[in-house]
């Protein structure tokens, strides 16, 4: 025996009722008219993996070489080192396959993908697609905003830039950006600063003197560029 379906408890006015009884008789009308129709459902708040994982993560090299920029830049985990590490593939990717078109029709998919990494600071004007096949995993982490922050002087270490740009004391252009992984354009690079309604951006803040001291005490570490 076909169970029938159950029905739909709407509380309300009579109004509304109706309202929800014409939605639904459009919704169950739309189905009945486009059977073919694939209806894709989900649950939204659940995302989709930004990363690969490593082929063989259990290799000690491997193992080595990630712990390494794990500490080097400040990272919470390797999940962020893969989710970057697979933009990098991506970006070699397609210049791979650009490499396998004609010189007309690679002329402006070349472009575009020059400019774009070129916007990101990652490559200079005068790049080649030779160039995206050489770019490394350190030439992203480069253009994070906790890197730029602690390199810019901001902070005194990797951890405290990641610290001050998760409470929100950080900004660019004067709007704050609390995502520490945040890939920061060449023409924003010059307006990151301490957000205006922060109390860091009071000049004799104790954590700005101590992060002045500590940066005229230390040499600041210039980052790899390309040439």
């Amino acid at each position: 025996m076909e169970r029938s379906p159950p029905r739909l408890r709407v509380e309300g006015t009579g109004a509304t009722n109706e309202n929800h009884r014409q939605n639904w008789k459009g919704y169950w009308r739309e189905i009945q008219e486009n059977k073919d129709a694939t209806i894709i459902m989900g649950d939204p708040k659940k995302q989709r993996k930004k990363y690969e994982t490593p082929k063989f993560p259990w290799r000690i090299d491997i193992l080595e070489t990630e712990l390494k920029l794990v500490g080097q830049y400040g990272l919470r985990n390797k999940r962020e080192l893969w989710r970057h590490k697979t933009m990098v593939s991506k970006f070699r990717g397609i210049a791979r396959s650009l490499l396998g078109m004609s010189a007309e029709e690679r002329r402006k998919l070349e472009k575009q993908l020059i400019d774009r990494l070129c916007r990101l600071g990652v490559l200079p004007k005068a790049a080649a697609l030779d160039d995206v096949l050489d770019l490394t995993i350190e030439n992203i982490l480069e253009r994070r905003l906790q890197t730029l922050v602690f390199r810019k002087g901001l902070a005194k270490s990797l951890y405290q830039a990641r610290q001050l740009i998760s409470h929100r004391h950080v900004a660019i252009e004067g709007k704050r950006v609390s995502s520490p992984s945040y890939l920061v354009l060449s023409d924003e690079e010059a307006r990151i600063g301490y957000a205006p309604t922060s109390p860091l951006s009071n000049p004799n803040h104790s954590i700005r003197e101590s992060v002045k001291a500590t940066v005229e005490t230390k040499p600041t570490v210039k980052p790899k560029t390309r040439g």
